[in-house]
């Protein structure tokens, strides 16, 4: 068995790590890139949205490294991404490209039904062996997630350009080669201090901005044309509303993970502007809005796919948001003909107002 599943962002750490922990081939499919699209718009349907077609391409470059089996998270409720996995098997199949599909559905009741799930991959292995890969896998997404959150604070302060871009994919490498949880500790500590080290400006004015939207195109740098990185050399220290360790606790692991940071305290927050749940991340999508207004960010960027059904419902309430909470908040939709000149230009007009607006607003309190 050779396992693959969809790039999405550094996701690829965790899945290979709790995988390659139980002996099993990992496949990575290559970083998403032009071919990948083109190779998946070309055989998916005009209407579905970016992630769908993405991950087509996903699996077909990684089928011309010799994996056979996808293995993939399902979904629930009004989103179309509940019905992914299923349908990209099937074009896949009308391909005539083979693969076995195992479906990470989230557990209805009790955990036991996601290793149920995972069972189907691992074998005849322990539950023992089952559960310790599991959690090295959560401890790789959630060192991850630490460095990409350190390059949130350094990236828009760096002296050097290019520095925090270094540190990340160092840190990222190591945290990836890393084999037992001992090992695994080491390279976050290194990165740390690789961090510690990088000389920045505490003093330089910097804007807060969050981002938040739809998990797949907030992960994947392809699909959001590397918007942290843009913005961070904008000056704006940005936070995502959706990290990988949260989700996998959030709808993997049914909040198991006690004290970890979650999106329920959005959802607390969504009334009474959307008072129910609408499919995907819309609900915690409106819900981030009023949060991060209430902790005083500058500012606030949606992203999603063009089509996004539960995006789309959030985006009709976000302008009530921003004018009751008195935060900028712009849109980016992005699909395959979405380009990167157009969207930075969008960015960087946007982030020249949030400027001006805080000059204004420190003009007035001085």
């Amino acid at each position: 068995m050779k396992v693959t599943f969809p790039h999405m962002g550094y996701t690829y750490v965790s899945l290979k790590g709790m995988l390659e922990y139980l002996g099993i081939e990992v496949i990575v499919p290559p970083p998403c890139s032009k071919r990948t699209l083109t190779l998946g718009a070309k055989h998916s349907p005009e209407f579905a949205c970016l992630p769908l077609k993405l991950n087509i391409g996903n699996f077909l470059e990684a089928k011309e490294l010799g994996a056979d089996t996808i293995m993939m998270a399902g979904g629930c409720g009004p989103c179309r991404f509940g019905y992914y996995a299923y349908v990209e098997h099937e074009i896949l199949k009308d391909l005539q490209v083979g693969y076995k599909l195992v479906v990470m559905e989230p557990p209805e009741r009790h955990i036991g039904e996601l290793l149920g799930r995972i069972r189907e991959i691992t074998g005849q292995r322990s539950w023992l062996q089952v559960i310790k890969a599991i959690r090295f896998g959560y401890l790789k997404a959630k060192a991850v997630d630490e460095i990409e959150r350190m390059s949130y604070y350094t990236r828009p302060r760096e002296l050097r350009t290019g520095a925090t871009d270094r540190a990340v994919e160092q840190g990222i490498q190591e945290i990836d080669q890393a084999k037992t949880p001992e090992s695994l500790a080491a390279a976050l500590n290194e990165a740390k201090a690789r961090f510690s080290a990088i000389s920045v400006d505490s003093n330089r004015t910097v804007l807060k901005v969050a981002l938040i939207g739809e998990i797949y195109t907030l992960l994947e740098p392809f699909a959001n044309v590397n918007i942290e990185r843009h913005l961070g050399r904008l000056g704006v220290e940005v936070d995502r509303s959706i990290m990988l360790s949260e989700w996998i606790n959030d709808h993997l692991f049914m909040g198991l993970v006690k004290n970890a940071r979650s999106t329920a305290r959005f959802k607390k927050v969504a009334p009474p502007y959307l008072n129910h749940f609408v499919g995907g991340h819309g609900e915690e999508t409106v819900g981030s809005a009023v949060w991060y207004a209430q902790e005083g960010f500058h500012g606030a960027i949606q992203v999603l796919p063009f089509t996004c059904m539960p995006e789309i419902v959030a985006q009709s309430i976000l302008p009530k948001v921003s004018e009751d909470k008195g935060m900028p908040l712009m849109t980016l939709i992005i699909d395959e003909h979405a380009g990167e000149a157009g969207l930075v230009t969008r960015l960087e007009a946007f982030v020249d107002l949030l400027y001006r607006k805080n000059e204004q607003k420190e003009a007035l309190l001085s």
